[in-house]
């Protein structure tokens, strides 16, 4: 059963950070005013801290600030028990995630992260699934750019592709048309964290090799790398890797199996970034590949660190998602979102996904946004968060 009588409907635990307090302005900005608008507090290590970002990011003197540290698993516990949704930013999740996980299991609060790190989530899946079950706690991970409009994006297409063709599409391409926007340092942190997990525990190279990382207990058919270059006829441009795409696919394939395989066993799905026609977008694809060594160039962002407020407000991403049915027949799908796709979009995203929860009636698990939320985060996320949802062919 879902928490009831709760002192708040949201925490946003990481609010001092640099995307926490995005999310905290978000909700002091859009739904601040609402007599109907959640009950929210923001809470982080530090009073101090709390009280200063308050106060900048133009939040009334009132909004309740609470203190609890990842250190200290008594004070998560006690946060938890205080509300029923809890929405973090404090990453690498591999560095600092584990008590909170356990404390929201513990308690049958939902939680939603913006976790893109595939081999700590196996972890908590096989660790917690079975718990969270039990006391009804829905653990929501990649509740932001990765991997938000990708899962709800293929949702939406199969949703059509049903309507359409009367079943499933067999195999659906994700390509990112065009995008703008700068990585955080907290991206280039959890990158770096997992890439320190592997090198420590090897055996744990599978999970993030595989499309069916996320999916224990069931490995589907063989999947499109992804990472060879290759001329789209359907864009009329060239494609390569996506640096998003082996979180993302992981989350798809998730949330077709927790939904019990609506788009089959054997569905097939790839994400790549379209460039250019010609010869000049050939070589750009192909210095893609060269790019994915090293994703965040000589000297990343530190954590901390991010877009300007300009970067942000300026940025945008364009997603097309090409489902095929066997007999050649297809459709088109896109998602459309304003603002800088992971920071500007994302903070946005995650807040909704919060407030979303708050309506959830499915069972407690370790999931996806796909499969807990659906069509009613899409429908928050149009209205909202300035991201647009539409078939186009």
């Amino acid at each position: 059963m879902p928490k009831q009588n709760c002192e708040f409907d949201i925490i946003v635990y990481g609010a001092t950070g640099y995307t926490g307090r995005l999310v905290a302005e978000y909700l002091s900005q859009h739904y601040g005013t609402m007599d109907n608008g959640p009950k929210w507090a923001m809470a982080g290590r530090s009073l101090a801290k709390l009280e200063a970002v308050r106060d900048e990011i133009g939040a009334p003197a009132t909004t309740p600030l609470v203190v609890a540290d990842a250190d200290d698993p008594a004070s998560l516990e006690a946060m938890c028990r205080r509300t029923r949704v809890v929405l973090t930013t404090v990453g690498p999740y591999q560095l600092y995630g584990d008590g909170l996980v356990s404390a929201c299991v513990k308690t049958g609060t939902d939680y939603a992260d913006l976790c893109g790190e595939p081999v700590w989530m196996r972890q908590k899946i096989d660790e917690h699934m079975e718990a969270a079950t039990a006391s009804g706690a829905r653990i929501c991970f990649s509740s932001g750019f990765d991997s938000i409009p990708f899962d709800l994006g293929v949702l939406m297409a199969q949703n059509e592709a049903v309507r359409r063709f009367g079943k499933p599409a067999p195999r659906i391409k994700g390509r990112v048309r065009a995008m703008a926007g700068a990585a955080s340092g907290g991206t280039v942190a959890s990158l770096t964290e997992t890439m320190k997990t592997v090198a420590r525990h090897p055996s744990l190279f599978g999970i993030l090799r595989s499309s069916f990382g996320l999916t224990p207990g069931f490995e589907g058919p063989d999947q499109p790398s992804g990472m060879i270059p290759g001329y789209e006829e359907r864009f009329g441009k060239w494609a390569a890797p996506f640096v998003m795409a082996p979180i993302n696919t992981k989350n798809v394939h998730r949330t077709n199996f927790l939904l019990g395989h609506p788009w089959g066993v054997d569905f097939r799905y790839d994400e790549m970034m379209l460039t250019s026609p010609g010869e000049a977008g050939k070589k750009m694809a192909e210095a893609a590949v060269e790019m994915m060594k090293n994703p965040f160039g000589a000297k990343p962002p530190k954590p901390g660190e991010g877009p300007s407020k300009e970067e942000r407000e300026n940025g945008f991403y364009d997603v097309a998602f090409l489902a095929e049915m066997p007999d050649g027949q297809s459709l088109l799908y896109g998602v459309k979102g304003r603002y800088d796709p992971g920071y500007g979009s994302t903070s946005r995203m995650l807040a909704e996904t919060g407030i979303a929860l708050l309506a959830c009636d499915k069972p407690g698990a370790v999931g996806t946004p796909g499969y807990f939320l659906g069509e009613a985060l899409v429908e928050r996320l149009q209205e909202h968060a300035e991201i647009r949802f539409a078939v186009e062919d």
